[in-house]
């Protein structure tokens, strides 16, 4: 019920707590890489002093293995011309040298001082064992220089704070971005209602917006799509209500006027017809059966102009619609034998709420008029169902059609000359359609012709209707 407010709350904690927590993330890191670093100052008087201490230590280390060769305490390993073939390389470098005497570092680690002292014939060789690990003091001290090295050469603290600042504004612009998205994402369906609350205040019926959501902004566009539907049918039917309004005063007008000039007619020709001589009287009544036909034709349409002009009570009751559309067609059935019918029926239908006689005159003009455009061998569908909270039913028929012209005007109220044929039938049919909350829509023929359907308001008590009652 509260998803807009929900995702509201989630974008604001996305903003603030993911931008937060990236800044405490990053500064940890960089204080930790920081701390890491010991003084560089520090770091070059240690190394120094290990490189005097290493200096000093070898010195004495020389002196003692000399002052005990020279006193013979040591004894070395000699290393005779005859066996020049097997001395070890650093023995043959130092004699190819011609040095008198050499101090080398000999062992896996450098932890054996060599003195090497030249005669003659021979290569006299005194060792000494160490007790530091040469060579890994020698790879630290060159570390540690290293590093002094670099620091001098780097400003680590300009370096930290240059990155600290570039990244805490990398991730601020990217949560503002993000936060940007994320509004514009929410305010467009509130934006778009809004332009579409505008085109309807501006008169644009027929504005509808595309809705995808569930939650509040789309229950609210669904409510305005249906308001803005409703509000056009409404527009559409007083439009159409106060057309008929002005072709009924022009029929009431027109009836009152033919009937004041049909009514002397028909009584001077069937007074001609008394009066005359017997000689003739036989074409006289032939010609006075033709007037008085064409006088009823036009007696006939004058009381369908009085219909048309009247404004019949209306009586709204519960009707069984599948009941009343099978009674319609029982009983015209009979008129129009040549034509077959079908009847489809809901298998629940909810009753309607209109009044009986006035649905009854708009199946029979619908009924009548698939008939007519149906012909002799044609096909007839009649259907009931529920449509939007509605009743519907639906009259098809087999016939050529509609064309695109007779769409147009179809519900406007002409005149016909039609044998059987007013003009006023449809436009009858849907002003009462209308006075019974309906109406009269134009849909698209299931048989190959025309298709009409019947919209009605449903019954307040939600009645069902089975077809089989």
């Amino acid at each position: 019920m509260n998803g807009l407010r929900n995702r509201l709350v989630l974008v604001f904690l996305a903003a603030t707590l993911v931008p937060l927590l990236a800044t405490l993330w990053m500064t940890t890191n960089l204080l930790e890489r920081s701390l890491s670093y010991a003084s560089t100052r520090e770091l070059d008087e240690i190394s120094k002093s290990l490189q005097s201490t290493g200096r000093e230590f070898y010195l004495n280390a020389r002196e003692s293995l000399k002052t005990q060769a020279t006193a013979g305490t040591v004894k070395p390993q000699a290393f005779t011309a005859a066996s020049r073939a097997t001395w070890p390389d650093s023995v043959t470098e130092f004699w190819e040298s011609n040095e008198p005497e050499r101090f080398v570092f000999a062992g896996p680690s450098n932890d054996r001082l060599d003195y090497l002292v030249r005669s003659a014939v021979q290569v006299s060789l005194y060792s000494k064992s160490l007790p530091v690990n040469m060579r890994q003091l020698s790879e630290q001290y060159s570390r540690a220089r290293n590093l002094v090295d670099n620091a001098r050469v780097r400003d680590l603290r300009r370096g930290f704070t240059y990155t600290y600042v570039l990244l805490t504004a990398g991730i601020w612009l990217l949560s503002l971005g993000l936060l940007v998205f994320l509004a514009n994402r929410v305010s467009r369906p509130i934006r778009q209602l809004t332009a579409g609350l505008s085109e309807l205040a501006a008169g644009n019926f027929s504005a509808r917006i595309l809705n995808d959501r569930e939650d509040e902004i789309g229950r609210a566009t669904e409510a305005f799509n249906r308001t803005a539907g409703q509000l056009q049918q409404s527009r559409d039917r007083l439009v159409y209500l106060t057309q008929l309004a002005s072709w009924q005063v022009l029929a009431r007008k027109m009836a009152h006027e033919v009937k004041n000039s049909l009514t002397p007619i028909r009584l001077t020709v069937e007074e001609m017809v008394a009066r005359h001589s017997e000689s003739n009287r036989a074409f006289l009544e032939q010609a006075a059966q033709i007037v008085v036909d064409e006088v009823e034709s036009l007696e006939r349409r004058v009381r369908a102009f009085s219909e048309f002009s009247a404004e019949p009570p209306v009586h709204p009751a519960t009707i069984d619609v599948n009941a009343l559309l099978e009674e319609r067609i029982a009983f015209l059935q009979t008129g129009h034998p040549e034509v077959s019918y079908v009847v489809r029926q809901a298998e629940s239908m909810p009753t309607a709420m209109a009044d009986e006689d006035l649905v009854k005159g708009i199946l029979m003009n619908l009924l009548e008029n698939a008939a007519e455009a149906a012909g002799p061998g044609g096909r007839i569908l009649a259907a009931t169902s529920a449509i939007d909270g509605r009743v519907a039913i639906e009259v098809h028929d087999s016939g050529p059609g509609l064309s695109e012209q007779a769409r147009k005007s179809l519900f406007q109220p002409t005149i016909s000359f039609k044998k059987r044929g007013m003009g006023l039938g449809l436009s009858i049919a849907r002003k009462s359609a209308l006075l019974s909350g309906g109406d009269i829509l134009l849909v698209a023929g299931e048989l190959g012709g025309a298709g009409f359907r019947v919209l009605l308001p449903v019954a307040a008590n939600g009645q069902q209707t089975h077809p089989d009652r």
